[in-house]
């Protein structure tokens, strides 16, 4: 009966309906329209960003920090936890703060700021805090970055799926990521040789956060001034955190992105080396802020040599065959760097590790947007997040426990061996998302 001419249910369902698709093509409209400002509001925001929070992330300056300040392979291994330990829970709560919103931008520009104020601590603990107190300051500035770092890959995530489509996605953070990589990698050296080496203002590596703090927050402004962000047409209902994690088994019962978040959970546990590699080198070589500089500049500069290969391949061929290739190139460059010897040496496994670490980011977080319904994104984002910073969180730490007890050969070995698991369940166990809709 309910189908029967003049029945209202069914044009009550049609209104509903036509309702629905005339948001989704406004939506649509917006998305288009505003597409060139976007991009280029998102290419800014993300060069200048990748250009201040890669100084950060170098396997080089806050590794050779903490070692500097501490002497101490495992202070080393967990500093650099600390900075995972922050991102555990934050993620599934900045979900929860934005996936009811229309619209996203102000809970992310909130939390970006908050993400880079610990830059700015970091440098200003340099500057007139020492001893136990500044490794303390140090410490618990890392823990809160990585607390807001977090929570803001959820929200920027978000943002770029609403008003990039994802035939411009791979493109986009390629061309962002080759110019900020090949400031950064400019940048990097010079920090070396001219902030560090010097000692500029009484403490180099603290002048180096400062510089990452003010280009960060450059982005930031530029993301906020120009950025316009359309309504979303759908939204989840607004629940309690609690909630929304007792529904994370309907997530996982997607087969490929299942087998995904354990392949990079594997992927994850592969980082286990990477704080580990400048100290490996400065065991074989001298290593000077000079050295530091230049196997940045090797690191870094590897963004602007791979990132268009990468979100090229990515957008044509989906990002499931870029996670597979930095995979491969990881446990190439990790093999060359057990084995290096002489500084070229060490500066090809550097660049080869750059390129890895530059694919991986890309694909792994281009890839999530790619599974399920979009108004999961969030918390998919979310999830993948936290059980990614999780693992993150125990490697350095048991890391930093083998490199001072059975030494850094080991440390190697495990990695390489996580990184050939999560290659093989990559392989056998998820499918290209884009060619299943």
């Amino acid at each position: 009966m309910s189908g029967e001419p003049g029945n209202p249910a069914p044009a009550a369902n049609r209104t509903r309906a036509d309702g629905g698709a005339g948001r989704e093509r406004a939506y649509d409209r917006f998305v288009e329209g505003n597409l060139k400002r976007n991009y280029v509001a998102h290419f800014t925001h993300g060069m200048l960003g990748m250009t201040g929070f890669r100084l950060i992330f170098a396997p080089t300056f806050v590794p050779a920090y903490l070692h500097m300040l501490t002497g101490s392979p495992f202070m080393v291994g967990l500093g650099q936890a600390l900075i995972q330990a922050g991102a555990i829970a934050s993620p599934i709560m900045g979900a929860a703060q934005i996936e009811h919103r229309r619209h996203v931008m102000p809970a992310a520009m909130t939390i970006g700021v908050l993400m880079r104020l610990q830059l700015l601590g970091l440098a200003l603990a340099g500057w007139f805090l020492t001893g136990h107190v500044l490794l303390l300051a140090t410490f618990l500035f890392l823990f809160l970055f990585g607390f807001f770092l977090g929570s803001q890959r959820v929200a920027f995530q978000v943002v770029l799926a609403k008003v990039i489509p994802i035939r411009l996605r791979g493109r986009l953070q390629a061309w962002r990521n080759l110019a900020g990589g090949a400031i950064a990698a400019g940048l990097s050296w010079w920090a070396g040789v001219y902030l560090i080496d010097p000692n500029v203002f009484g403490n180099g590596y603290a002048t180096t956060f400062m510089v990452a703090f003010l280009l960060t927050s450059a982005g930031l402004a530029a993301l906020w001034l120009f950025m316009r962000e359309p309504s979303s047409p759908t939204v989840k209902t607004q629940m309690g955190m609690l909630d929304r994690i007792r529904e994370f088994p309907l997530l996982l019962a997607d087969r490929d992105y299942r087998n995904f978040l354990l392949s990079l959970v594997f992927a994850t546990m592969g980082r286990i080396a990477i704080p580990f590699c400048i100290i490996h080198a400065g065991r074989q070589m001298e290593v000077d802020g000079a050295a530091i500089g230049l196997f940045s500049l090797a690191f870094l500069g590897a963004d602007t040599a791979t990132n268009l290969i990468w979100g090229t391949m990515g957008d044509r061929y989906g990002f499931r065959i870029t996670f597979i290739g930095t995979l491969i190139v990881w446990l190439v460059s990790l093999g060359a760097m057990i084995t290096a010897v002489a500084p070229w040496q060490f500066l090809l496994a550097f660049f080869g590790l750059g390129a890895a670490m530059s694919g991986n980011m890309m694909s792994v977080t281009t890839l999530v947007l790619e599974f399920g319904h979009r108004d999961d994104i969030p918390m998919r984002l979310a999830l993948s997040t936290t059980a990614e910073t999780s693992v993150a969180t125990a490697g350095p730490l048991v890391g930093g426990l083998m490199a001072a007890t059975l030494g850094l050969v080991p440390v190697f070995a495990l990695s390489m061996a996580c990184l050939a698991i999560a290659l093989c369940i990559l392989v056998l166990g998820v499918r290209e998302p884009r060619h299943l809709k």
